[in-house]
């Protein structure tokens, strides 16, 4: 079963989404990089308004392969009530050194999704073995230029199968995103991952750092299945 999550920046946004369906609402700022981090406040906004019908993530920023300020960051994140903490990994130092090191955090049952770059070479197998070492709750695969190409055109659908099955054989929630077009659904569903996430595809004119768009909402929940007796809150 693949759920729908729905990048926002405010709570303006969660409420949007939400009302339109997303099952997870996932809070970033699209100006500030791949995965800008929100203001705390707002995060705090968002969790008291709509933590007890929806999950929530959030992401901590593009931070540099610093293990201690990560993990702080995560630990800042994770007090704000979200269900899930995202980090991404930017470079080998970063799967190498900074993903083992988020032991310390998931150590106090904070869940956290590593996130990994389909416009960057790595390891897949290896990343994978050391987020389930690290006792993370997932892991997705994104992109972190932007302007380089959605997720389809970094990876097929083989690897992003593959992708997928390799983090279940490890018990490990799975993710794809990256600048996702409506037209990439029927393809993406074929990995079956736990979720796919969409900013561009929602927003006006398809641009991510732009306001959102109802229609553009509700056109891609459309083709993503929703199972019967489905509970929005899953964490």
């Amino acid at each position: 079963m693949t759920r729908m999550l729905a990048s926002v920046r405010d709570l303006e946004e969660a409420k949007l989404v939400y009302q339109g369906g997303a099952d997870i609402i996932d809070l970033k700022e699209p100006n500030e990089g791949a995965l800008g981090a929100v203001p705390l406040s707002q995060i705090h906004h968002v969790v008291d308004d709509l933590w007890e019908k929806c999950v929530v993530s959030a992401t901590i920023g593009d931070l540099p392969a610093d293990s201690v300020q990560i993990n702080e960051k995560v630990i800042q994140t994770a007090e704000t009530g979200v269900d899930y903490v995202k980090v991404g990994m930017f470079s080998d130092r970063h799967i190498e050194t900074c993903l083992p090191s988020l032991v310390h955090c998931t150590n106090k049952g904070i869940a956290v999704i590593a996130v990994f770059f389909a416009d960057m070479e790595f390891d897949v197998d290896f990343a994978i073995q050391i987020a389930a070492d690290a006792r993370l709750k997932g892991v997705m695969l994104d992109t972190a230029r932007k302007g380089s190409g959605n997720l389809l055109t970094h990876r097929n659908i083989m690897q992003l199968e593959y992708f997928v099955n390799r983090a279940k054989q490890n018990d490990l929630l799975t993710g794809l995103a990256g600048s996702l077009s409506k037209e990439d659904i029927p393809a993406l569903l074929k990995a079956i991952p736990d979720y796919v996430g969409f900013r561009t595809a929602l927003c006006n004119s398809k641009l991510r750092t732009g306001s959102l768009n109802k229609q553009a909402i509700q056109s891609v929940r459309e083709l993503i299945p929703i199972p019967e007796n489905l509970q929005r809150k899953l964490a």
